[in-house]
């Protein structure tokens, strides 16, 4: 089977599902290509099997106008049994080629469908992404296939490290610095908590601000930047909560994560968790933008040891059950052996 990828991410969840896949399905023997962005701190994670062509693909680029014609030559080449675009950018790149199934695959709203005229299929991670392309007139196929993470447990960094007391209680969420992500809230929501610490990894423009409220707030010895991590489980392992306060969160990807460690989480009711989390049964649900809420939610958790353990161990269940590597592989693969 041969699969070639556009994917014209950066270096957040998405990217991190997308080297996950590409990886599932080389142990599984499928032969793969990919055009990614240059630099990509992602690109040594993806299997040495995979060939890799690097473009920006931007607008008012000579790339722009011969990507395309190198896309197409490459498809009546090597003839793929699918091709798959990751979002709807990388979806323009789509050739019109016969003879294999042409997926795009999308983890957020698109806003109009121009983007997919040269798609069989939209692959959508939840069920509300798939609602919203047909509500804008979407008439061929619509699948929903979410993603998966690693399940595997690792041992936590050594909280010294990070001058972090090792009885204090800590929080942890992580992402790129955009100000959807409510890393400023959460912040504030911590601020509130006296004694407890705030462990927060990722890059990107909103970092200084976030770092700004911290000092206006007086907890800046309470905060830790942990900037990007490769691995970001043994961070999320040496946390006692996971918080994810996203006012925009399609699915929630770094939910998946903590509850791989078996870390319990509170979460914004974004659209991604109102879909998979149940309050007070696999996590704790919070209304957007409520730092109050958010402060009262990890002070349940923390003085609340068996609730804790048990909505900790909710998300464990849900994760194995309907995020599985096994499950979501098996589904790609089903998937590329159709014929459009």
């Amino acid at each position: 089977m041969r699969v070639m990828h556009f994917h014209f991410g950066k270096d957040g969840g998405a990217e991190r599902f997308f080297v996950h896949l590409v990886n599932a399905l080389a142990l599984r023997g499928v032969e793969q290509s990919a055009v990614i962005r240059p630099d990509r701190i992602w690109r040594k994670d993806l299997p040495a099997s995979v060939g890799i062509y690097e473009s920006n693909f931007r607008n008012l680029s000579l790339d722009r106008i011969l990507l395309p014609l190198c896309v197409a030559r490459e498809a009546r080449r090597i003839q793929p049994d699918a091709i798959m675009a990751w979002a709807p950018r990388a979806s323009e790149l789509m050739p019109d080629h016969k003879g294999c199934i042409k997926i795009s695959r999308l983890g957020d709203y698109p806003t109009n469908l121009s983007y997919f005229k040269n798609s069989d299929i939209l692959v959508c991670n939840t069920p509300g992404i798939a609602e919203h392309v047909r509500e804008l007139g979407w008439t061929r196929g619509v699948e929903v296939i979410s993603n998966f993470t690693s399940t595997g447990q690792v041992a936590p960094v050594d909280r010294a490290t990070f001058d972090t007391p090792a009885d204090a209680p800590v929080v942890m969420s992580m992402g790129r610095f955009v100000p959807r992500k409510e890393f400023a809230l959460l912040t504030a929501a911590v601020a509130k908590l006296p004694g407890v610490y705030l462990w927060l990894a990722g890059e990107g423009e909103e970092l200084e601000n976030v770092k700004k409220v911290a000092a206006d707030l007086g907890v800046t010895d309470r905060v830790r930047f942990l900037g990007w991590q490769k691995d970001t489980r043994p961070f999320v392992a040496a946390a006692d909560i996971f918080v994810m306060p996203s006012n925009h969160e399609p699915l929630g990807n770094v939910i998946l994560e903590a509850w791989a460690q078996g870390r319990p989480v509170v979460s914004s009711r974004s659209e991604g968790p109102s879909w998979f989390m149940r309050d007070g049964d696999n996590g704790l649900l919070v209304d957007i933008g409520n730092t109050d809420g958010f402060s009262q939610a990890i002070a349940r958790l923390i003085d609340n040891p068996v609730l804790a353990a048990k909505v900790a161990a909710g998300g464990r269940e849900t994760l194995m059950k309907q995020f599985s590597e096994e499950a979501i592989a098996n589904a790609y693969l089903e998937l590329f052996r159709r014929k459009p």
